[in-house]
């Protein structure tokens, strides 16, 4: 089979392997799709150590059953799932425990996100958001979109969303976003301050892994609200108003998870409301590449074009 290997920075190469064997506990995924994550850019571009290389990333995959187990009975050849695997996703073949994999219906492959959709399930539940909150997000991207769709989910009042790219927030507007704001033409605080009374969201989503947008969360959040820090932050240190935080007894939540439980769970709720159509991912896979333009899908990620939202790589017969 081929796989992708990470010789160097900006390196992809194609590598051919065996097929793996699989565990009596473990299914043999034939790989339809692996979304290319943000987090996997820093080590694409170089700027995560000589010493990382070679790699083989790859963790967004979706695809079909090609054999499963002797002690496999959930899960049968031909079944369409979404797949959690920490790396090697950018394959045409994966072995995986059969407990990693969550029945996908009858819903596009490329559209099958389970691990990003976990991950944004896990951090609205966090929030834990109330009926009638008012609720930013900044950051309309990907993962902006996945958590501004559950958040609406939870029936707030003011669902409020800021980016600096018209095409996002056009987007946003088309997700349910109540308001959205130009933050590069208008002040996003102000904003909210009329809409809210004077008093700040409740909740604020930062979903950009920049400094400007995390230092912003304290700007339109009200006394004791939650910031909820959802951006992946790479490349050096961040910082934040650390008294003024303080003083605002703000509920200062980390929406980042590493227990597999925890993300075993987000990915089996994600999975339920996509299959039940209660979300939808139409729409948000923009750009698709097969794996022998691995290289040119992560380009297209770092560069984010007009239009951008989500880069995949899609195998022969998705």
């Amino acid at each position: 089979m081929n796989i992708a290997l990470l010789r160097g920075p900006r390196e992809f190469v194609l590598n051919e392997e065996p097929v793996p064997e699989i565990k009596p506990d473990e299914v043999l995924v034939r790989v339809a799709s692996c979304g290319v994550c943000t987090s996997e850019l820093d080590m694409w571009e170089g700027k995560a150590g000589n010493e990382i290389y070679p790699r083989y990333p790859g963790h967004e995959v979706s695809g079909v059953i090609e054999k499963a187990g002797e002690r496999v009975k959930a899960l049968k050849t031909g079944d369409r799932v979404g797949v959690w695997v920490t790396e090697r996703g950018y394959a045409e073949y994966v072995a995986v425990k059969a407990e990693y994999c969550f029945p996908a219906g009858d819903i596009p492959l490329d559209q099958v996100l389970a691990e990003p959709l976990a991950c944004a399930v896990n951090t609205v539940e966090l929030a834990n958001l109330s009926l009638g909150d008012d609720v930013v997000i900044i950051g309309a991207g990907f993962m902006g979109n996945l958590v501004q769709m559950l958040a609406a989910l939870q029936g707030p009042r003011h669902l409020i969303v800021a980016d600096v790219r018209q095409d996002a927030l056009d987007r946003a507007m088309r997700l349910g976003a109540t308001h959205v704001v130009d933050a590069s033409r208008e002040s996003l605080p102000e904003r909210v301050k009329k809409l809210t009374g004077g008093r700040g969201a409740d909740a604020s989503f930062e979903v950009t892994g920049a400094q400007g947008p995390l230092q912003m969360l304290g700007e339109v959040t009200r006394m004791s609200g939650k910031v909820v820090i959802v951006g992946f932050h790479q490349g050096g240190l961040r910082q934040i108003p650390l008294a003024y935080w303080n003083w605002m007894a703000f509920q200062i939540l980390n929406a980042h998870f590493r227990e597999v439980a925890v993300i075993q769970r987000g990915m089996q709720i994600g999975m339920r409301l996509l299959t039940s159509g209660r979300i939808s991912l139409e729409g948000l896979v923009s750009h698709r590449f097969p794996l022998a333009e691995i290289n040119k899908a992560f380009q297209t990620a770092h560069e984010k074009p007009e239009g951008f939202v989500k880069s995949t790589v899609l195998f022969e017969g998705a």
